[in-house]
Formats: C-alpha cells, structure tokens, sequence
C-alpha cells in the first residue's frame, strides 16, 4: 500500500488537498493493516486520516527547497520508463 503514496513536495502545482488526503489514507490503512475498517473504528480510522492530511498539509506548505519545483508530468513519464525496465515493456 505505501508505494502508493507519492512525494508532495515541490512541485508545480503545489500538491491539491486531494492528494494529501490520499496519501493520509494510504497511511492510515499501512499502519491499521486494513483498507476497510470495521463499523467500530470507522470514526477512530478517519478521525487519522484526517490529522494526518491536516499535519501532511502543515508540513508540505513548510519545507523549504532552492531546488526548482518539479513537473508532475515529467516526474510521471521517468515512473512510467522504470517501471517498464522493471516490469518488461
């Protein structure tokens, strides 16, 4: 599950709300070790994910970087071209 969550600094746009909640959730799932929770902990597990993205949001905004921002569809295509040297074409 955590592969899913991308690097969200530094890049232009700066990372939407959506996507800091995503990786919130896949967090939260990593460490409860389901992807479902059960009735019972639903208000606990996304009472997580909300902090979390509140936190993830706090600190993205924070960093600070003299690198230049990064192009989401650049980055996109060199994860398309490992993983076809990964996985075969």
């Amino acid at each position: 599950m955590c592969r899913n969550i991308r690097p969200l600094n530094n890049f232009a746009p700066p990372a939407s709300n959506d996507e800091v909640h995503a990786a919130a959730l896949q967090y939260v799932r990593k460490v409860a070790g389901t992807t479902k929770p059960s009735a019972g902990n639903q208000a606990a597990f996304d009472r997580a994910v909300h902090e979390i993205a509140h936190i993830t949001r706090h600190l993205v905004d924070d960093l600070v970087t003299t690198a230049p921002p990064k192009d989401r569809e650049v980055e996109a295509e060199k994860a398309r071209a490992r993983a076809r040297e990964r996985y075969g074409a």
